[in-house]
């Protein structure tokens, strides 16, 4: 039977965490025996969800630069849980595995998800890509970069994007005439999501329709983005994280992601699933979701004036909010439905099969 360890940098909600418990069921549908193993814990919000699919969860208990230790730990508890194969996620999770992969003689397969890596990651992965057999793009847009950054040849490279709709989540509740337009976003308060382009896009918002907006994330730069929403005067609220995002995108009638960067965003494709309009930057897998006019809008990222442009347009007519947000819905469904997910894994794990 194949054993397949997951390496992954942390159990923290959200990110590359929160598609786990959707990837390893395919897996283990597939005949596969699947467990995790995360270098550090952060917050842990994710492994709640993983544990409750089933998933055999091993987490180590240290910091994110000791990774000599890291290292060590990870040898030891693959040793011990013989893996036939790695499958690794993210930059650390990736340099750590394929290191233990080629010491114990079990073949890499490593997740590309980040549309911005530090240069001296790219050129360590670059340096490093030929140790995976092969390389998984979380989106179309990744996986070009993926190719273009890492220099991986298409012969060792595929796409699973990581985003496996469901028709049967909660949908939202159309807005009504007389209340405000509640705008929702989701995601880590840090400078890569772009809330401070947000805090200032709503202060150049021009529009005579009601509006609120709420934030469900958490850290490091939320007191410097409520600093400057006070400054500003712009109605945003952060709520900290959200331990029901489903319930927190049917309780929105639009939805706003400003970030700079992005590979396919998980969040922003869970909000059209939602039936929700979604106004967002046009970077990694967004431009390729979201048709202007039809599912939403687009703005240049980093770009407040745009932004706030693109909101107001939405605004401008909150009565036709739901039937764009069907339509981003629909959308989505086709695109990313179950059973495309299930076999694009399914194919993934055959190919493994071989090495």
């Amino acid at each position: 039977m194949m054993r397949i360890a997951y390496v992954i940098n942390s159990v923290e909600g959200g990110g590359a965490a929160s598609p786990v418990p959707a990837i390893l069921g395919v897996l283990r549908d597939g005949g596969a025996e699947v467990a995790v193993f995360a270098l550090t814990a952060r917050d842990r919000r994710g492994e709640t969800a993983m544990r409750a699919a089933g998933l055999d969860v091993f987490v180590r208990d240290g910091g994110e630069t000791d990774h000599v230790a890291a290292f060590c730990w990870l040898d030891t508890a693959l040793r011990d849980w013989a893996p036939t194969h790695l499958w690794t996620s993210l930059t650390r999770a990736t340099l750590i595995g394929q290191i233990v992969g080629a010491r114990r003689g079990w073949p890499v397969v490593s997740w590309q998800h980040a549309a911005f890596l530090k240069p001296a990651n790219r050129l360590l992965l670059r340096a490093t890509q030929r140790r995976s057999r092969l390389w998984v793009g979380d989106s179309a847009a990744v996986t070009q970069m993926t190719a273009d950054r890492l220099r991986v040849p298409p012969e060792r490279l595929v796409q699973w994007s990581i985003f496996r709709a469901d028709p049967a989540a909660p949908q939202a509740t159309p807005w009504r005439s007389g209340e405000p337009v509640r705008i929702g976003s989701l995601g880590r308060l840090h400078r890569v999501k772009g809330y401070d382009v947000l805090i200032a896009a709503l202060a150049l918002v021009e529009t005579t329709t009601p509006f609120e907006v709420a934030v469900a994330g958490d850290g490091a730069e939320r007191r410097a983005l409520e600093a400057q929403a006070l400054a500003l005067g712009v109605p945003i609220r952060f709520g900290g994280y959200a331990t029901d995002p489903a319930r927190f995108l049917a309780g929105c009638h639009l939805y706003v992601q400003p970030s700079r960067s992005e590979g396919l965003c998980v969040a922003a494709h869970e909000a059209m699933q939602a039936g929700l309009a979604v106004v967002a930057s046009s970077v990694g897998e967004l431009p390729g979701s979201i048709v202007e006019g039809e599912t939403g809008a687009l703005a240049p990222p980093d770009d407040p004036i745009a932004l706030a442009a693109a909101l107001s347009r939405l605004l401008a007519r909150p009565e036709a909010l739901a039937t764009i947000g069907q339509a981003a819905r629909a959308r989505v469904i086709e695109r990313f439905g179950p059973d495309q997910f299930a076999a694009t894994g399914r194919a993934i794990l055959d190919r493994m099969r071989g090495f």
